[in-house]
């Protein structure tokens, strides 16, 4: 009788382990996350261990911090930066912040090329950081502080010269006469609006500046920045002529548009495409006809 027993829960036994197991929508999706998760897993290692000198490209950075003892004599730091088809000098520093060093300093903010604060000298050329294309750049991309400035830490230069000297030609409109009716425009031609138009483009990001070798020399010197500033408004049709008078008095001051040896680094490295230098002839120009005297 013993031996039935044992006989029927052998096969009770055998039955159940024959008998597939269900399984339930549930299991199956987590199944099918963690099948995904491996998959995502296996390739993420797999670009790793594929990735090659092509694939990354090294910056060499420009370091120094006064207030850090340790960090008060300048150098170079490298970061081996991942490249991808699109990434800008910008993109690289603010990876190399993120992922190696958060005490790497420099100014961005707008990341349009219009903001003007993230000039830098790059590979031997003053550049907008957010402009510049890696892909355009020889390896090792050597990155510093614009020259001729005082560098504040890292790639952060001092900019108040540069501001006063640009406020020094006064660079705002200033009408002899204006509309009766407070709602009309100042007209402008066409014509005169095509003249000044380029001259209005200027961002302040002092890239001009730091090429010029006068002003590198000549601290007094207005430069070319604010010199192009004081050609926007002299040539403006709508400014009143005893205005234009007093301002053609500022730009041909000794440290003046006289000052310009016609080297054209100003205009080889302006980011706007400003053809500064030209601006620069013409303000001469005019200075000399303003001093004619016929009698």
């Amino acid at each position: 009788m013993s031996t039935q027993i044992e006989q029927q829960e052998t096969e009770t036994e055998a039955d159940e382990e024959a008998e597939p197991e269900v399984e339930s929508p549930g299991d199956r999706r987590r199944a099918q996350k963690r099948e995904r998760q491996a998959i995502e897993e296996a390739q993420r290692e797999t670009e790793e261990a594929t990735l090659d000198d092509e694939d990354t490209i090294t910056l060499k950075v420009f370091r120094y911090d006064p207030e850090v003892e340790g960090k008060q004599e300048p150098r170079f730091d490298d970061f081996s930066v991942p490249f991808h088809k699109g990434m800008t000098v910008l993109d690289a520093l603010i990876y190399a912040r993120d992922h190696y060093d958060s005490s790497l300093t420099f100014r961005h903010s707008c990341r349009q090329a219009v903001c003007g604060s993230d000039a830098l000298f790059v590979n031997g050329r003053q550049r907008l950081g957010c402009k510049t294309q890696m892909s355009d750049l020889d390896d090792p991309v050597r990155i510093e502080p614009l020259p001729h400035q005082e560098v504040v830490k890292d790639l952060v230069v001092d900019m108040e010269h540069f501001y006063d000297q640009m406020e020094s030609v006064e660079p705002f409109f200033d009408a002899d006469e204006t509309p009766d009716d407070p709602l009309e425009e100042q007209r402008q031609t066409r014509e005169n609006r095509e003249k000044v138009k380029m001259s209005t483009r200027c961002i302040w990001c002092g890239a001009c500046m730091s090429s010029c070798n006068i002003a590198a020399g000549d601290n007094e010197y207005l430069g070319p920045a604010a010199i192009n500033k004081a050609y926007r408004f002299a040539m403006d049709e709508r400014e009143g002529e005893q205005r234009k008078q007093e301002r053609l008095r500022i730009i041909e001051q000794e440290h003046g548009v006289w000052r310009c040896q016609t080297q054209f680094s100003c205009t080889e490295v302006c980011p706007k495409d400003i053809p500064l230098t030209e601006h620069i002839q013409e303000l001469k120009r005019e200075a000399v006809k303003n001093n004619l005297k016929f009698w």
